[in-house]
């Protein structure tokens, strides 16, 4: 078996990862895997943009409120506080590598407004902004000699000492790295570091409608949890309220930001329905939004609702939104400066994952996690738009700063080859291979928007015969891509559901009609 040795291991390969691996690449070898190409991850899909103090009229404290106000009194406040004060820093550290934000005639940086935030704090390059960081990011990484990064490479398993030989007393809860399935070869191969970072984004790929790419299937939050890593608050999933919708079409994410510059949300008999739900109307949170949207649906049997942008100048509107003018047109033959927008919520974004503290340690020790698969306590029960990309540069790089700083010691330890010796079933696989739409439904019908304690019972139920089925197939053949990622995606529906299951309130993205108010005793995390 090969085995790469690195004092850095980074999964992953959106802003989290890359941000850590440029920090601490000045200080030892950094080895990068990502599951398909460098520039397959969330952070590419990220249309909005990144949240931070820049203007004037702005400043710390009132950053902080509209965070602590979308988290629904579930956010840490030290977390908050960090994200906010040094958000600007990390801001200037990408102006610094290169990107280019979109900035106003005067060329100073152009800041929108989006949901739950009351003045414009958004720094976006037009309506692709994450796939400007990413590009960037990426030529600073192959330009840097100490970065090697891994592409179609996806992680197994932490190495911890339930593999390492010699069961040494002192190397116990400690991470020595992973193994990981070379893609292209089919060969298991170990990799081997001082640190590990998990960084593997999100796992809305759990749920039938998504606007996350396939490889979200949460394999970082499942590799930690089997590893016996806390995981915390995975009951809060943010759904966007606005994905385009068509019965023939891949859902595809309209941002935040149109509604920021003046979309106006209508059923299908053209009435503005936000004004019956919130006094911030299509700028409320993206919980409060995602419910009316649903409501509305469910109200008058619609399978969407419409964002209006036809009374706005389509000059302006197409500047703004050139990717989503292009896709809609292109795609659906949709004039987004003429026609109405079908749009309905879709699984965007996970609040909870692996715990850490606010340095990016988890409590596995040389085992840091940042960006989604993280939680660091600043989304609290609902995150406030565009602060999912500053919190995976803030805390990455403090991540990176405390792992410098400890200068980690050399354990003689071995690890053994990956034992592979199970034979292929591949008939069998044909039919393991639909568990993958019958957990996405599940999760749809009876862990969405709306919970309830029977369709969270019937949901654990019916995802333990998946894991049962799933696990007893995967001791018996070699590992492969989909298995891996089937696997991981039914350890992260049970873990959702269990987790829905023991918050018995609403609040933020959890909403059950069987405790539907907010109950003092659940204000704080759930710990699994």
């Amino acid at each position: 078996m090969k085995l790469i040795n690195s004092d850095y291991l980074v999964i992953g390969s959106g802003i989290a990862g890359l941000t850590f691996a440029l920090k601490v690449a000045d200080y030892g070898s950094v080895t990068i895997l990502t599951k398909k190409t460098a520039m397959e991850s969330n952070t590419q899909y990220a249309q909005g943009g990144i949240a931070a103090v820049f203007s004037d009229d702005d400043h710390f404290e009132l950053h902080e409120k509209d965070t602590l106000i979308a988290g629904a009194d579930l956010c840490h406040k030290d977390s908050v506080k960090i994200l906010v004060e040094e958000g600007p820093e990390r801001i200037n550290d990408l102006l610094n590598w290169g990107v280019n934000f979109t900035r106003d005639e005067a060329k100073n940086l152009d800041l929108v407004r989006e949901g739950g935030h009351r003045v414009k704090r958004i720094l976006h390059a037009a309506d692709m902004t994450g796939d400007e960081i990413e590009k960037t990011l990426l030529k600073r990484i192959n330009e840097n000699p100490n970065i090697r990064l891994l592409e179609n490479y996806t992680a197994i398993d932490l190495i911890t000492e339930h593999q390492v030989l010699g069961n040494l007393q002192y190397a116990f809860n400690i991470c020595f790295g992973v193994y990981a399935l070379n893609n292209t070869t089919g060969d298991v191969e170990a990799f081997r570091a001082a640190y590990t970072l998990l960084a593997g984004g999100g796992a809305s790929r759990v749920y039938l409608h998504t606007t996350n790419p396939e490889i979200s299937t949460g394999d970082g939050i499942a590799m930690a949890y089997r590893a016996g890593a806390k995981i915390s608050n995975m009951e809060f999933i943010q759904f966007h309220p606005t994905a385009l919708y068509h019965p023939d079409h891949a859902p595809f994410l309209i941002s935040e930001a149109l509604r920021g510059f003046g979309g106006i949300l209508r059923n299908r008999d053209g009435k503005r329905f936000m004004e019956d739900y919130d006094t911030n109307l299509e700028l409320a949170p993206r919980d409060i939004v995602a419910r009316a949207i649903d409501n509305e649906m469910k109200k008058n049997g619609d399978k969407c609702v419409y964002l209006d942008m036809t009374h706005l100048s389509p000059h302006d509107v197409k500047k703004r939104f050139p990717n989503i003018f292009k896709h809609c047109k292109e795609f659906l033959d949709i004039d987004i400066t003429k026609d109405w927008i079908p749009v309905v919520p879709a699984a965007h974004y996970i609040c909870g994952g692996i715990m850490t503290n606010l340095n990016g340690q988890t409590s596995m020790h040389r085992l840091l996690a940042s960006g989604e698969n993280a939680h660091t306590g600043v989304h609290g029960a609902n995150r406030l738009a565009s602060n999912s990309l500053l919190e995976a540069m803030v805390f990455s790089h403090r991540a990176a700063q405390k792992a410098i700083q400890n200068n980690p010691m050399s354990f003689d330890v071995i690890i053994p080859d990956w034992d592979d010796s199970g034979v292929d079933n591949s008939e069998e696989w044909g039919l393991i291979r639909h568990n993958r739409l019958e957990i996405q439904t599940i999760m749809w019908d009876y862990v969405g928007i709306i919970r309830s304690k029977n369709h969270l019972q019937r949901a654990i139920r019916r995802i333990h015969l998946l894991f049962d089925e799933i696990e007893d197939y995967y001791k018996r053949t070699h590992v492969s891509k989909d298995l891996l990622e089937l696997r991981n995606m039914t350890t992260i529906a049970y873990l959702i559901a269990r987790s829905a299951l023991s918050r018995e309130e609403s609040r933020g993205l959890h909403y059950r009609t069987d405790f539907p108010q907010k109950v003092d005793k659940f204000q704080k995390d759930t710990v699994i």
